[in-house]
């Protein structure tokens, strides 16, 4: 024999009542109705030597034949077997309530008046790209990073992609490539950006001749997607080689015409040099045009190449020219 589920005087909180599930109290509980039978006797605290488990039945002795005084004695036995039931359910009831499971199954709470309020995340709106300052020279690209800037030509734009290699402008018109796979093809691009860790004896012209391989791999080989959109590099053949003062250092410029798989192929070139930025670490200028009428020319290149500027100087005396053979 069990007590039944139902509410019952909580042992732990005067005034409340708890839910028992038939095996456990539940975190289910509500202030005690007014005019609630019986009296709750005191329960004793955890740890004090109670047993715990569920409520145990409750055998009320029996009186003897004329103990009572008829009907008025027979509602007292009720009423005392009663009380005696409840009695027995809140203290063994309490008991399990400390170590009650919070898990267990129990009665679904009565509904709220007032909804709780719900939580809600709102999508973030689409933001774009910002656009340049009012300040900004929308001619010009600067390289904070390694404090140049670039003269940025009628209809090239920068770059906005994460695929690119440091600050970046390209002509605005795309074509689909010649070797498949993307129509995200431009005719001619122009990056500035720091060099890969150069060993201690690195000079300028062999970064330079070591750069411009990766600059035509980059482009006209393999791209960082795993495509070839030109068919890869055939052969090259060095146009250029030489001493070049840029930016007003002392730096080294290499050109290349590449022959692809697919397509008519470019010239790609690198311009290595001391950074202006003031730490003096070497960087480079990477271009690459394709080799075509519908491209700029090789005269655009050789423009973009003079106009290279330490950021906040506007004459850059004796940049943009060779300074010797190679």
């Amino acid at each position: 024999m069990t007590t039944p589920p139902g509410w019952y005087p909580d042992p732990q909180a005067p005034h409340t009542e708890r839910w028992w599930d038939g095996t456990a109290w539940t975190a289910h509980s509500r202030a005690a109705r007014a005019g609630a039978a019986g009296a709750q006797a005191p329960v004793q605290p955890y740890g004090q030597g109670q047993s715990f488990g569920p409520p145990q039945p409750h055998t009320v002795p029996m009186r003897q034949p004329g103990a009572g005084a008829g009907n008025g004695g027979s509602r007292r036995l009720i009423a005392l077997a009663v009380a005696g039931v409840v009695l027995v359910a809140a203290v063994a009831g309490g008991a399990v309530l400390l170590g009650r499971d919070d898990d267990a199954a129990a009665p679904e709470a009565a509904p709220s008046t007032s909804a709780e309020p719900t939580a809600t995340t709102a999508e973030p709106e689409h933001s774009a790209d910002p656009s340049p300052t009012a300040s900004a020279d929308a001619t010009v690209l600067e390289d904070q990073l390694n404090g140049i800037t670039l003269a940025i030509p009628d209809g090239w734009v920068r770059a906005d992609s994460s695929l690119e290699e440091g600050a970046t402008i390209y002509t605005d018109e795309t074509y689909d490539c010649p070797g498949g796979g993307s129509s995200l093809c431009r005719h001619a691009r122009v990056s500035s950006l720091a060099a890969n860790a150069p060993s201690a004896d690195t000079t300028a012209k062999t970064l330079a001749e070591e750069d411009v391989a990766k600059a035509a791999e980059f482009v006209y080989g393999e791209d960082r997607l795993g495509r070839r959109p030109h068919g890869g590099i055939r052969s090259h053949t060095v146009l250029k080689s030489q001493n070049y003062a840029v930016a007003g250092k002392a730096g080294y410029l290499v050109r290349w015409r590449v022959v692809t798989g697919e397509g008519p192929g470019g010239y790609v070139q690198t311009i290595a040099f001391p950074s202006p930025a003031g730490t003096g670490a070497l960087m480079v200028v990477r271009f690459a045009f394709d080799a075509t009428p519908s491209a700029p020319g090789l005269e655009v290149m050789d423009e973009i190449a003079a106009g290279i500027r330490p950021v906040g100087d506007s004459t850059g005396g004796g940049v943009g020219s060779s300074i010797g053979p190679g």
